[in-house]
């Protein structure tokens, strides 16, 4: 009482502050060390910070390598490691089918809703952004066909015109005239690619990067800093309502809203007739078979469900698409044997020579394949852990413990990629033989069992009811641009000792694949 007597009304509040800001301090410090020590998931080795706070993986999250960061805790702690107060990260193969299941039981978290958009203060969740297996099959069933092999080999035609050009910008930069034996920036020119794609298969319009050269409008470059965005607060999800989905006022920073600009326009246009220049609708376009679906399925289907069908080509259709291609060719170049092979095999087809390559061709090439799914094997497009919700009873693992319901978990694709049980001890080294059978001493019956173990295995596009929707798209793209570029090109690193540079943020984004190019044939036919 005494001491309260010498102070003045502001010093007494003054005080009272301090005592009241202290008090909440201590408090918090209690409810964590209280939760810590009541947690059901406290006997899970991890990282000691990583069981109090998602600070921890937020921080590795922002340095770009948090896929590096978790395939060193799992050699270090075991298939089972707790990487936030109330998420597990596995590497166990054989629990893909259990988690990843049709059944759509274990369910997304909050992490996917940072890559949809607020578009007239409503969130537009899409495919890859809604959580509710109900509501998921229900946006996917009025187009699902559309993205089957049939529905994709149908857009061909547009992919060829992107092809063609691609090649002719090519030879225009780095090859003709005085530009001869100039650097050619690749995995820039793969981007400007998959982006030009995108929008021809899903507006008959080019985005124009192939044309320009460069990020012209700042789309992809926008498209970079939404993703960083969306893998940051991915780890602490209600940062997005407060940032991006504030109710109020959008604080930032830069979120997919121009992506959904872009697919609001081209919607205006088509139904406005404006378009007439780039699109034929003899030759049929995503846009075009989304309108038909809001026909078809009026109560499911309106214009802002198109816009997010739209948004997820964009979002999830380039960036994918050019990570895979710039993989393929990195990694084979990285291994002469593994190049020369190639070449051989696509070479000795005289039919892939003059044009760009079909599907139906690369396809066929067997050593092509093994390239390709070595080279997303080594390097998936997607590098995070892919969070489910355990659902009612829990999750019982081979090691005895047990996860209750309501806890996370999931399993990254780049540390399953590196299990050792399943790709055997040279699981970090890049052999695409792993994916043939050439051992003479392995048999037929052999090969399928250990097949479908590694298929099995592989996360590179999701799984089960949540497995990517534009897989056979992007495949497409990827075995006919590596067999065109191989067929028409030869390419050489400018330094082959350097290393790549990569960024995850979900995305494992590459650059500095700087390469060499002269033509082996003539010029490819514009289709």
């Amino acid at each position: 009482m005494g001491y309260f007597l010498f102070l003045s009304p502001q010093d007494s509040w003054g005080g009272l502050g301090i005592s009241l800001v202290g008090s909440l301090w201590i408090a918090l410090v209690f409810w964590c060390l209280a939760t810590y020590l009541i947690s059901p998931l406290r006997k899970i080795p991890g990282p000691f910070l990583a069981g109090w706070t998602n600070l921890w993986r937020m921080y590795h999250v922002t340095q770009g390598k948090s896929q590096v960061v978790l395939h060193e805790l799992h050699q270090k702690y075991g298939p089972v490691v707790r990487i936030a107060p109330n998420v597990v990260d596995l590497d166990l193969p054989e629990l893909v089918k259990t988690i990843y299941s049709t059944k759509g039981d274990y369910r997304k978290t909050e992490f996917y809703h940072g890559s949809s958009a607020k578009s007239n203060g409503r969130v537009i969740y899409n495919l890859f952004s809604e959580c509710n297996p109900n509501f998921h099959a229900q946006q996917k069933r009025p187009i699902a066909k559309h993205y089957s092999l049939t529905g994709v080999l149908s857009l061909e035609p547009h992919v060829d015109q992107i092809v063609a050009y691609l090649c002719q910008r090519l030879d225009e930069e780095f090859i003709d005239g005085s530009n001869a034996g100039k650097t050619c920036p690749l995995d820039r020119w793969l981007l400007f690619y998959t982006w030009d794609v995108v929008g021809k298969a899903t507006f008959s319009e080019p985005i124009g990067y192939l044309e320009k050269g460069y990020d012209f409008d700042g789309t992809i470059a926008i498209s970079d800093k939404a993703m960083d965005y969306f893998s940051f607060v991915g780890q602490l999800p209600i940062l997005d309502y407060l940032l991006d989905k504030n109710p109020i006022h959008r604080i930032g920073p830069p979120g997919f809203g121009k992506i959904t600009n872009i697919s609001i326009q081209h919607l205006q246009d088509r139904r406005q007739g404006q378009d007439t220049r780039y699109h034929d609708p003899r030759r049929p376009d995503f846009l075009d078979q989304f309108i038909d679906a809001k026909k078809n399925y009026p109560e499911i289907v309106d214009d802002g469900r198109i816009i997010s069908y739209l948004m997820i080509n964009m979002i999830a259709g380039a960036d994918t698409t050019a990570i895979t291609l710039n993989a393929a060719i990195y990694f084979a170049l990285k291994n002469p044997r593994v190049w020369t092979r190639l070449q051989d095999e696509i070479h000795a087809d005289q039919t892939s020579s003059n044009s760009a390559v079909p599907f139906t061709t690369a396809h066929t090439f067997p050593y092509l394949n093994a390239v390709i799914r070595e080279a997303m094997r080594m390097h998936p497009g997607v590098a995070m852990t892919l969070e489910r919700y355990v659902p009612r009873g829990g999750l019982n693992l081979p090691n005895g413990q047990f996860l209750p319901q309501g806890c996370i978990v999931g399993m990254n694709p780049y540390v399953l990629a590196r299990n050792q049980s399943i790709w055997g001890e040279d699981a970090d080294v890049f052999r695409p033989e792993r994916w043939l059978r050439d051992d003479s001493q392995e048999t037929e019956k052999e090969f399928q069992a250990r097949l479908r173990l590694m298929n099995n295995s592989d996360l590179t596009f999701g799984a089960g009811s949540r497995i990517c929707i534009g897989k056979n798209l992007g495949l497409l793209e990827v075995y006919k641009v590596v067999a065109t570029l191989v067929s028409r090109y030869n390419i050489e690193l400018v330094d082959p000792h350097r290393d790549w540079r990569t960024h995850n943020s979900f995305f494992v984004r590459q650059e500095g694949i700087d390469v060499k190019l002269s033509r082996r044939s003539s010029s490819i036919s514009q289709i």
